[in-house]
């Protein structure tokens, strides 16, 4: 009798596994959070970016007039009681789960209150900690009311093909909410968000041949969508100090081994026609060698090694580097030293300015410490990294010239 009563319990339990279920069209489902400053304190403005599902799907293959999203701005105290707030304005039930991205105003982002309100953040299961976080030049509300994505409908897919390329590439770092938190409550490296905008700058334009050295914009463009993500922004003990261009952000990925990365293009003036610029496609097969000395009483050495190749794209001096070796050596040699005057310039910048690194060296410095509490004491950002000598060496493993050895003759096409 015994066994046949907890047999029917067990079954009682099991009956009632989906009495919280709450339907797929029951929900809204939010795939940007934008968050900006208020008059008062304490109090923030939060914009929701509500996708509908229905556009751009097989089911509005006939053609639909519906908005492909819908965007709400309450006021609160933080997301998740804002969140409730937008639901008297929203039908359906507000879900965080499917979040891309948080825009954050770079006003917001600058002011000490910033880690106040994105505290919340880590605290609901809701919101996943691989949502990326972005940093708008213009209010975040602007932001996301001013994305008009030309080439995609829904927006979700919008930020995902657009933010993982850009991380591909290395113009903006992967700026996930994980490690922001990791970086700041490790206080001991600078984290770097995604810098972006939809506005121009007002500085004249720069028609520059440099394809990175811009932040978001500035970039010279005719057409297409006006939102522009280059840079990154960069945050010190949980507040936003400055910005990298799209350069330094893919130095800053070359020098920190907890990135990935993959190849990119870049270019170069050409060492022998200056006037002219080279393009080359820059890869690593191999991770940064990264070795640190830590000295007690004297600047700890810090020895960086990049090993990479360089396939050349296109040479528009025409000059034939590929059949001459003195020529090949001139352009390596050229490459290298561009590449370490620009790692120099940033390193010394974070040593001077910053006063910590943005390349989470850290990791490498710990395990000369027998406990935290000794390593906390000897101090990375004040300490350790602004007084450290750091050594940087690019080590040029191949260089290549593409399918064509050579390039046209323009004695003999122009004759």
């Amino acid at each position: 009798m015994i066994k046949k009563l907890l047999f029917i319990l067990g079954l009682v339990i099991l009956l009632t596994g989906c009495k919280d279920r709450i339907e797929l069209e029951q929900q809204s489902y939010v795939i940007a959070i934008g968050i900006d400053s208020t008059d008062q304190k304490g109090v923030y403005a939060f914009t929701y970016q509500i996708a509908n599902p229905e556009v751009g799907s097989a089911a509005s293959a006939g053609g639909s007039d519906e908005p492909p999203s819908d965007v709400v701005t309450v006021y609160g105290a933080d997301i998740l009681t804002a969140t409730y707030t937008a639901n008297s304005i929203v039908s359906k039930k507000i879900t965080l789960d499917h979040s891309r991205i948080i825009v954050v105003a770079e006003e917001l982002a600058r002011s000490e209150d910033f880690i106040r309100v994105i505290q919340s953040a880590s605290r609901t299961p809701q919101i996943r900690r691989g949502v990326q976080m972005v940093i708008s030049k213009e209010s975040a509300r602007d932001f996301i009311n001013n994305n008009e994505p030309v080439m995609e409908q829904r927006p979700h897919k919008y930020y995902q093909f657009m933010l993982s390329r850009a991380i591909q590439t290395g113009i903006i770092p992967k700026a996930t909410l994980h490690r922001f938190f990791q970086i700041t409550e490790g206080d001991a490296d600078l984290f770097l968000g995604i810098y972006a905008t939809t506005e121009q700058s007002d500085q004249e334009t720069k028609e520059s041949s440099v394809e990175d050295k811009y932040i978001a914009g500035e970039i010279p463009q005719f057409g297409g969508s006006k939102t522009q993500f280059m840079g990154s922004a960069v945050f010190k003990e949980g507040q936003m100090i400055d910005i990298l261009d799209g350069e330094e952000s893919r130095i800053v990925k070359i020098l920190d081994n907890t990135y990935e990365m993959s190849d990119y293009l870049a270019t170069i003036p050409d060492p022998l026609m200056p006037e002219y610029q080279i393009s080359y496609d820059y890869s690593q097969k191999q991770k940064t060698s990264i070795n640190i000395n830590y000295h007690k009483d004297k600047p700890t050495e810090i020895d960086v090694t990049v090993p990479f190749q360089v396939e050349i794209i296109a040479i528009p001096s025409l000059i034939r580097y590929a059949k001459n070796k003195d020529k090949q050596k001139v352009l390596k040699e050229s490459i290298i030293q561009r590449l370490e005057e620009k790692t120099n310039a940033l390193i010394k910048k974070s040593q001077e300015e910053y006063r910590s690194d943005p390349f989470y060296w850290s990791l490498y410095v710990r395990k000369h410490f027998k406990d935290i509490k000794s390593y906390e004491k000897a101090d990375w950002h004040k300490k350790i990294y602004p007084n450290a000598k750091v050594n940087v060496n690019y080590h040029m493993d191949k260089l290549e010239f593409g399918k064509m050895i050579d390039d046209s003759h323009l004695d003999e096409v122009r004759d």
